[in-house]
């Protein structure tokens, strides 16, 4: 980004541009317009925010906008990748060699899904057993019993 910054600041020169009068044309703070032409990054919250400011700064000083967004874009492959530039231009000439991103990285997991199994199964027999056992403490002793009239049970 500090080459693309310095790219900037010399074509404004050049231009006979002052900053505070592309800062006033673009309707973009000074101090961002020197943080941009100092590859100062920490100074932008939104890197797309900064991106577009880096486009309409290119465009108001005339230069090709591609080149700009391929440079721009360039930085934030190199500082927001885990994988070297280098190592994929490398990967290009040696087919062999596989190089991927942590971030595009497919991973595929086998899961096990017997030891679940298991312990569903083993959850309801417990369950039922439980059950069998608590109806079984609740039932009645074997009595005799008579019915009488009104439907009242007395014991023989």
């Amino acid at each position: 980004m500090i080459e693309l910054g310095e790219l900037l600041k010399t074509t404004r020169e050049e231009a006979g541009v002052g900053l505070t009068e592309a800062s006033m044309d673009l309707n973009i703070d000074v101090l961002l317009l020197e943080n941009i032409e100092s590859g100062n990054t920490k100074a932008f919250k939104d890197i797309y925010k900064l991106r577009d400011y880096v486009l309409e700064y290119a465009k108001y000083l005339g230069l090709d906008i591609d080149n700009v967004n391929d440079a721009f874009n360039d930085y934030l492959f190199d500082k927001t990748s885990k994988i070297k530039l280098s190592d994929i231009k490398e990967e290009k000439q040696e087919e062999t060699k596989k190089i991927m991103s942590p971030y595009t990285k497919e991973y595929t997991e086998k899961k096990d899904i017997k030891p679940i199994i298991l312990l569903i199964v083993g959850v309801i027999i417990i369950s039922i057993i439980i059950c069998l056992i608590i109806v079984g403490m609740n039932l009645p002793e074997n009595r005799d019993y008579e019915l009488i009239s009104g439907g009242i049970y007395e014991l023989s």
